[in-house]
């Protein structure tokens, strides 16, 4: 989707204090700028889950867009379900839509980048001071930290990303994936024991 641009968003604005159901109500209800400050509220949590599945940072910003153009385009049809009864989980529905997309974009033949257990970003140079010894540590360790983690089973891998790269509580985890709360802290518990076990075995 090179060159589309979310026209709805002003860089740089001021983000509302209003909460996601009344900002989707205010789309509805003609409100074109609210669905800009959606964006704006909750781009750099979209941007961070899919990052993992891209190469560079530019698929992960195209990929950022793609999201929230195709929540835009959906909203009318999804937000209409939802009443005051019943409030609108726009968080957990665009992260649904965002993961798919880059589930999506890894398939189509681009390496996927999994979640570190301490994340290392591509804009983070190394310590100028370290020596060629610790470096190529440092690498290896990640390495193996990147290989454990491919082979964690698919429903840990999710969560481990949502709640590590996206920082979300396990409660909006679990309506993101369709499971229970107790579920997905299982599948995280899971998922670190077994990268703890993995790269500890591969060090010894």
């Amino acid at each position: 989707m090179s060159g589309r641009v979310l026209g709805l968003v002003r860089p740089g604005g001021a983000v509302s204090a209003l909460s996601d159901e009344a900002l989707c109500g205010a789309f509805l209800a003609g409100d074109a700028a609210a669905f800009g400050q959606l964006f704006e509220r909750h781009r750099g949590l979209v941007f961070s889950l899919v990052r993992r599945y891209t190469v560079s940072a530019e698929d992960a910003a195209d990929l950022t867009q793609q999201a929230f153009l195709r929540a835009m385009e959906a909203s009318r049809r999804v937000f209409a379900r939802f009443t005051p009864a019943t409030p609108t989980p726009f968080r957990a529905w665009l992260v649904r839509v965002a993961l798919n997309l880059a589930k999506n974009h890894a398939r189509q033949g681009l390496r996927w980048r999994p979640v570190l257990v301490e994340p290392v970003t591509d804009d983070v140079a190394a310590d100028p001071g370290e020596g060629a010894e610790a470096s190529l540590e440092r690498t290896q360790r990640g390495q193996r930290v990147r290989q454990a983690v491919l082979a964690l089973p698919r429903r840990q891998r999710e969560v481990l990303t949502l709640r590590v790269d996206g920082g979300l509580p396990f409660k909006d985890i679990a309506e993101t994936l369709g499971i229970t709360e107790n579920n997905a802290k299982v599948q995280f518990h899971h998922a670190v024991k077994r990268l703890k076990a993995d790269v500890a075995g591969e060090t010894r």
